[in-house]
């Protein structure tokens, strides 16, 4: 299949710059997959679509600020650094701009002196290797300097404090545990504590996975033919209980309803043919696209992705491309917020 199989027209004022004013306060489109139908509801209303046996499985992991501005300390030009990777304590793999001026030797500034980087030499196409010299201890330091890495398309002005403020908490999910992603697992930003637990009285346990969301997630296909585009590495934990709850939820009859493409890379990455888990620590490269048979994953709530992306393809291979290229023709009619900080899908069997 090609990339531009996958295109759609958005209107640039649809991309959604800030979260709603109350967290869930948000649009739910529902997509039965099988017939096409399509319902206009709002997210708290995803309680009435969860039925008996069924499990909910969210990715617990946190984004870390990991967006440093500063200034190359020969020139004093300005520096932006988004942190992909730890090495060790002082070590990172960063991308870096402008890259062509931060070449191996290179020294950075931060927070007026408080922290420093020395450019190392790199293998990685995409990244720089950078090595850390600070006092005190890397947490302390990176959550005084650092900035939440919304994406480049909800733009921020560096000195309106109140937003970035705001991106702290809401760039976030509730149940955000395992410190790692420099992205959000955003289909799980809808969620209140409030609606969890609404949940989870109903009888439907909310399991947990982490994947701690890398840019594989999130660079652009550049290929011509989807086939030839190369996932990037990212690691994941899946715990024993989870998957007893997930294989207890299957004989049972129920639905593994997964929060977000991240919970669902990491399910399908460890599940065999007959949808068997295996729990315990790894990392994938899964690529899902039209043609690809799930084997654990039912349903999916997910956000409104970019055109062209992995996202839109992952979705696509549950839902039928042309299905899912009219939901978002129909979304984008009835004027749903788009991406991180947007309105939420539900693909329903």
């Amino acid at each position: 299949m090609k990339t531009s199989d996958f295109y759609f027209d958005l209107p640039k004022e649809l991309i959604a710059q800030t979260p709603p004013d109350l967290r869930g306060n948000s649009r739910l489109m529902v997509l039965h997959r099988t017939t096409g139908e399509i319902e206009h509801r709002q997210f708290s209303d995803i309680v009435e679509y969860l039925r008996p046996n069924d499990v909910l499985v969210v990715n617990d992991s946190r984004v870390i600020p990991a967006r440093l501005y500063g200034a190359n300390a020969a020139s004093e030009s300005p520096v932006e650094l988004l942190l992909v990777e730890r090495i060790d304590t002082h070590t990172w793999l960063a991308m870096v701009h402008p890259g062509k001026k931060c070449r191996p030797g290179a020294t950075l500034t931060f927070g007026n002196g408080k922290l420093t980087a020395e450019v190392l030499p790199s293998t990685h196409d995409y990244y720089r290797t950078v090595r850390f010299t600070f006092s005190g201890t890397w947490e302390t330091m990176l959550a005084e300097l650092g900035t939440m890495p919304v994406p480049p398309y909800i733009h921020r002005d560096r000195s309106d404090t109140e937003l970035l403020n705001l991106d702290k908490t809401r760039y976030q999910t509730v149940y955000a545990r395992e410190e790692g992603s420099i992205a959000a697992p955003t289909a799980g930003l809808h969620f209140t504590e409030e609606l969890l637990q609404s949940i989870e009285s109903k009888g439907i346990p909310v399991l947990r996975v982490t994947l701690h969301v890398g840019t594989g997630t999130f660079l652009p296909v550049k290929t011509e033919s989807i086939e030839d585009h190369p996932m990037h590495e990212e690691r994941y934990l899946l715990s024993p209980e989870t998957v007893n709850r997930i294989h207890q939820a299957k004989r049972d009859g129920g639905r593994v309803i997964a929060v977000g493409t991240t919970t669902t890379r990491v399910l399908e990455s460890v599940a065999d043919d007959k949808g068997n888990l295996t729990p315990g620590p790894g990392a994938t490269r899964i690529f899902i696209y039209p043609g690809y048979r799930f084997k654990c994953v039912d349903d999916l709530i997910t956000n409104f992705h970019l055109p062209e992306s992995t996202l839109v393809m992952l979705v696509s291979a549950l839902a039928d491309r042309e299905k899912v290229l009219h939901a978002y023709h129909e979304a984008v009619a009835h004027q749903y917020r788009f991406y991180s900080y947007g309105d939420a899908m539900f693909i329903t069997s």
